[in-house]
């Protein structure tokens, strides 16, 4: 890896501490610089030697999850990356344990830290994806021009494989985790989390901060906010009959939701909230009238007053058509993370990163994930912690190699570094 791999990101729009010869910035702040101290004498110029010697194994890791097809929902594969991610967590110390799922089984993993008495840092992620087996069929997993590109290999294989290098990196300096660490891995994050949601959130009551693996802003800095998201599946029932000899006696459920999806559009069309129709069935053939049609939406809020008042509009829908039923039914949901004034996490993940020679910033995101959970309940919370690229959920998804390295040494600083107070006190 090119002495070049542990520059910033480009994009970011603040730098932290003088900027030492070459442009890198170089200066550590007296409280980081005495918790790096702390830690271990030397630790940021160990961390970026030895981050950038295991990029290599790191981004050969990536390519071989991404390899392994976990769509959501396929249990048998899902448990087959589960078992992979497993032993690999297993191989830097950390204690497994497998919760059940019939959609796919979750994980959770623990590491010990130097001292056991302090709250745990819980640290979030997935292992499904969005793309269908046989993708890798006409879509495989390759490198070129300073990319690896792949599905799923953003979102977020990359993420699971930067957190295993990070604790990879600890136990070869035969250092633990200044403070306990449990990573939550769902298998359901990308239908919203229906299962994995309750394990998430029985993590958070002792948890002292929450960080998340997805992939950070095109520019690599980091999410500070997310809008909230909710599927609903919108149910019609109609009537059954043939469509040439008696389709007075038949009511279609195809003609109601459409006409249900117009409405829709009309009422949700309003600042904070936008919809989109990701799926629609319905019918069964073109002389049949339809007796049953359904549509998947989904929706993202800006606000939790826009969720509140889009969901309870859809909750009282009623039928244009007599003896047609119409039923809205949320199948997921989660609660918009919003903006706070103050961030003291971000702070200090940004003065870790300065003493790394690392700009690094943070912005609200458009996507949800499992971290809004804990982001809504305002307790501390960052995510984009995982690889640099973009394309998510795309056929350009692909994270840059060079940023590896870097996001390496970040993330085991943040595990190594005691927390500063992150919450004031009562």
């Amino acid at each position: 890896m090119s002495p070049q791999s542990a520059a910033a990101p480009a994009g970011h729009t603040e730098a932290i501490g003088r900027t030492a010869p070459g442009g890198r910035t170089a200066a550590r702040p007296p409280a980081v610089e005495v918790a790096f101290a702390d830690a271990l004498p030397g630790l940021p110029a160990t961390l970026h030697s030895r981050a950038r010697t295991l990029g290599r194994a790191v981004r050969s890791r990536c390519a071989d999850l991404a390899r392994i097809e976990s769509p959501t929902g396929d249990s048998a594969r899902l448990n087959a990356l589960a078992e992979e991610l497993s032993a690999g967590y297993a191989a830097t110390g950390a204690q497994v344990r497998r919760v059940p799922n019939e959609a796919g089984d979750h994980l959770v993993m623990d590491w010990p830290g130097r001292d056991e008495s302090l709250a745990p840092l819980l640290v979030v992620g997935h292992h499904d994806t969005v793309w269908p087996v046989g993708t890798l069929a006409d879509w495989p997993v390759e490198e070129r021009d300073g990319a690896l590109t792949g599905p799923g290999v953003l979102d977020m294989k990359a993420g699971l494989a930067l957190v295993e290098g990070a604790f990879a990196l600890l136990a070869d300096l035969g250092q633990r985790p200044h403070r306990p660490v449990r990573l939550v891995v769902v298998a359901d994050e990308e239908l919203g989390s229906p299962d994995g949601r309750k394990l998430v959130e029985r993590q958070l009551a002792g948890a002292a901060a929450v960080l998340g693996l997805e992939p950070p802003h095109p520019d690599g800095s980091l999410k500070t906010a997310r809008r909230g998201s909710s599927r609903v599946r919108l149910t019609v029932i109609g009537r059954e009959a043939h469509a040439g000899n008696d389709a007075a006696l038949g009511i279609s459920a195809v003609d109601e939701l459409v006409d249900q999806l117009v409405l829709v559009r009309g009422l949700v069309n309003q600042p904070g909230t936008e919809l989109n129709a990701g799926r629609i069935t319905g019918g069964t053939r073109a002389n049949v009238v339809a007796g049953r049609a359904e549509a998947e939406l989904g929706l993202r809020f800006a606000t939790p007053e826009a969720q509140r008042r889009t969901l309870d509009t859809l909750a009282q829908l009623t039928a244009f058509r007599p003896g047609a039923k119409v039923r809205a039914e949320v199948v997921s949901s989660r609660p918009t993370w919003p903006v706070r004034p103050t961030n003291p996490l971000l702070r200090h993940v940004r003065s870790l990163a300065a003493a790394l020679g690392q700009n690094l910033d943070g912005a609200p995101a458009g996507g949800a994930g499992d971290t809004n959970i804990a982001g809504a309940r305002g307790l501390p919370t960052l995510d984009g912690l995982g690889a640099v690229g973009a394309g998510p959920h795309a056929r350009h998804e692909h994270i840059r190699t060079d940023q590896l390295a870097p996001r390496i040494a970040l993330l085991a600083a943040l595990l190594a570094v005691p927390l500063p107070r992150l919450r004031e006190r009562p």
